[in-house]
């Protein structure tokens, strides 16, 4: 049981799912449910469910009760549905939640989540993204950019993370992250120091951003898409999410870049985008380094320090070595990347 804003949260691992959605499609006059809700898979974060009535199919996003319990939780989703609307009012690609009573996130039973109409896409693996998806990805990114973009220091907050701490700690658990730390931490510090130094020098504007959109965020039905997962929409360096996304777009996640791909984001980015690409490359490599805080907070949830749930604690080893590899990956590739992005 976790308390929450006051609120005593159960947790759905712990609540009859059937008569939670039974009640959520009553009190939201989403009609009668007709098939059993089933578990969708591809959220690392949050559950997700697919919820079918005798009205119409729906997605159910039931949020993480450890993010919900941090302090800042509910302000930065308030923020985050008012970024959706921007979006929706330019007409970006999207999945939108659903207002029930003037509000998008909506609470029952201690339980926070939003709700969706269900889309019949799937998103891509690396192996099967095309040109024509960097493409499009690309231009609709430069779209998402476009519409708040404007000329300001974006300040970005050095990384103080201490990998030490994490690697005693987990030598103290005997987790299976120990080595995996152990062996890269010389990586991982450098990685912050070069980071930290740059921080500072980013290009200075700044633009609201979707902050997650790889291939797992957007759905696809043929060329046709919709992205998705806007919960991390807000401000912040369009040259740095630009970088990030055209690796994601271009194997990084499986460490094998089609530079080909990546040229293709790149340059449908720049086509559809009011930034110039004559800028200093060498700093958005350094300064993409987000994938380290990614790390920690998995770390955390492999140690069981933000999460009371072993299906979480297995999903966040997973994640920490997956990530770390992302890290070496990302040094060896260092000097062709430059050369691309030109």
């Amino acid at each position: 049981m976790i308390i929450i804003h006051g609120i005593i949260y159960i947790g759905v691992d712990n609540i009859d799912i059937n008569k939670f959605f039974e009640k959520l499609v009553s009190n939201l006059d989403l009609g009668n449910l007709i098939e059993k809700p089933s578990r969708v898979s591809g959220g690392l974060t949050h559950k997700m469910y697919k919820v079918v009535t005798d009205k119409s199919k729906y997605i159910v996003k039931l949020l993480n009760p450890n993010i919900m319990k941090r302090p800042t939780a509910l302000g930065n989703f308030e923020k985050t549905d008012g970024f959706e609307e921007l979006l929706k009012e330019n007409d970006i690609d999207a999945i939108y939640s659903i207002k029930f009573n003037d509000k998008k996130m909506q609470l029952q039973d201690g339980q926070y989540f939003y709700i969706y109409n269900w889309y019949d896409g799937k998103s891509l693996k690396d192996n099967e993204i095309k040109s024509i998806n960097c493409e499009k990805i690309g231009k609709q990114l430069a779209e998402i950019h476009n519409i708040t973009l404007k000329e300001d220091t974006w300040t970005e907050d050095t990384k103080n993370i201490d990998w030490k701490y994490y690697i005693d700690l987990a030598k103290e658990k005997e987790s299976p992250i120990y080595d995996m730390l152990f062996d890269k931490i010389d990586l991982l510090n450098e990685s912050m120091k070069k980071g930290n130094e740059v921080v500072n020098q980013l290009p200075s504007y700044i633009a609201v951003c979707h902050n997650d959109l790889d291939s797992k965020n957007v759905l696809w039905i043929n060329d046709d898409f919709k992205i998705i997962d806007l919960e991390c929409l807000g401000y912040s360096n369009p040259y740095l999410e630009l970088f990030t996304l055209a690796l994601c777009w271009s194997g990084y996640e499986s460490c094998n870049i089609n530079f080909d791909l990546f040229k293709t984001f790149m340059d449908s980015y720049f086509e559809n985008s009011k930034l110039s690409r004559d800028i200093n490359w060498e700093v958005l490599y350094c300064a993409n380094n987000g994938r380290l805080e990614w790390l920690e907070y998995n770390i955390k949830r492999a140690l069981m320090l933000e999460t009371d749930f072993e299906e979480e604690q297995q999903l966040g080893i997973n994640e920490v070595k997956e990530t770390i590899a992302h890290v070496v990956y990302y040094e060896s590739i260092k000097e062709e990347l430059l050369k691309m992005c030109k």
